[in-house]
C-alpha cells in the first residue's frame, strides 16, 4: 500500500513497489497507512514547492504529502489523521496547500507542534480541528519573503501584499486569533534582531489563540479517539 503514496516526479518510470517504497522512506515520509485506524502524517524540515531543495536538506515534498492525504480521506481503514509538526516553514503556496487539504477533510483531525512550527507551518498548525503544542515548542510569526530576482515595479509589491493578505486571513480563519493581533505579531520589531516579527514559545501561542491548548502527543491521540465514530461534520471555521 505505501507504493502508492510516490508522486511521478519522484521516481523514474519502470520502478518497482519496492524501490518506490524506499524512495518514500529515504526523504522520512512514512506511510500513513496501517494497521492503527489514526494515520500519522509528519511534516519536518523544510516544505519544498516547485523548486527542488539540495540533498544535505531535510525537506517535506509537498507532491508526496497531497495524495497521501487524498488516500487518508478516502480509505475506509483511516478514521483520523494526527499532524505532527517540526518545521521552518518553506514554498508559501505549497504550504497553504497542504493547510487547505487538511482543512477540507471530514474526517477527524489534530496536529500537534514538537520543537517548532514556523513561517508556513503556522497554517499548517492551525488547519486541523484541534490544534495541540508542547511547551518548549516554538512558532515564529514574520512577513511573507521571495527569494531570488525581485523586480521592482507595483506589481511585486501588491504581490507581495496578497500572498500575505492570504496567508493571514487563512490563520484567522481556522484559529481563535483575531486579524488585528496578527498583525501586530507580524510586523513587531521587538522580537528579532534582524527582522520583523514574532516568536512565540507553546503557552504564548495559546494565550493568543493561535493554538487550541498545550498538550502531548497523549493528549492529541485521545482527543482523536473521542472524535472517532463521531457523526461526520463539515470543516469548522473558527472566529
Amino acid at each position: 500500500m505505501k507504493d502508492r503514496y510516490l508522486s511521478g516526479g519522484s521516481a523514474k518510470a519502470g520502478n518497482d513497489a519496492e524501490n518506490n517504497t524506499d524512495d518514500i522512506q529515504q526523504m522520512g515520509i512514512p506511510s500513513p497507512i496501517g494497521e492503527n485506524p489514526i494515520a500519522c502524517l509528519t511534516i519536518i524540515g523544510q516544505i519544498e514547492g516547485h523548486m527542488v531543495l539540495p540533498s544535505q536538506n531535510k525537506a517535506t515534498k509537498y507532491e508526496h504529502i497531497l495524495p497521501m492525504l487524498m488516500d487518508v480521506e478516502q480509505n475506509p481503514d483511516t478514521q483520523a489523521l494526527l499532524l505532527l509538526l517540526n518545521t521552518m516553514g518553506g514554498d508559501v503556496e505549497a504550504g497553504l496547500a497542504i493547510a487547505e487539504m487538511i482543512a477540507g477533510m471530514k474526517k477527524p483531525t489534530a496536529s500537534l507542534v514538537i520543537g517548532g512550527s514556523h513561517s508556513i507551518g503556522v497554517p499548517l498548525a492551525v488547519s486541523t480541528n484541534r490544534s495541540f503544542i508542547v511547551p518548549s515548542a516554538t512558532m515564529t510569526i514574520h512577513p511573507v519573503r521571495v527569494s531570488g530576482m525581485v523586480i521592482s515595479a507595483r506589481q511585486s509589491f501588491d504581490y507581495m501584499r496578497d500572498m500575505q493578505a492570504r496567508v493571514a486571513r487563512f490563520v484567522v480563519d481556522h484559529s481563535h486569533m483575531s486579524m488585528e493581533h496578527f498583525y501586530q505579531l507580524l510586523m513587531s520589531r521587538d522580537e528579532m534582531a534582524n527582522d520583523v516579527g514574532s516568536i512565540l514559545d507553546g503557552q504564548e501561542a495559546v494565550d493568543s489563540g493561535l493554538i487550541d491548548q498545550i498538550g502531548s502527543l497523549s493528549d492529541a491521540l485521545g482527543y482523536l479517539n473521542e472524535r472517532i465514530g463521531a457523526k461526520p461534520s463539515s470543516r469548522k471555521r473558527r472566529s
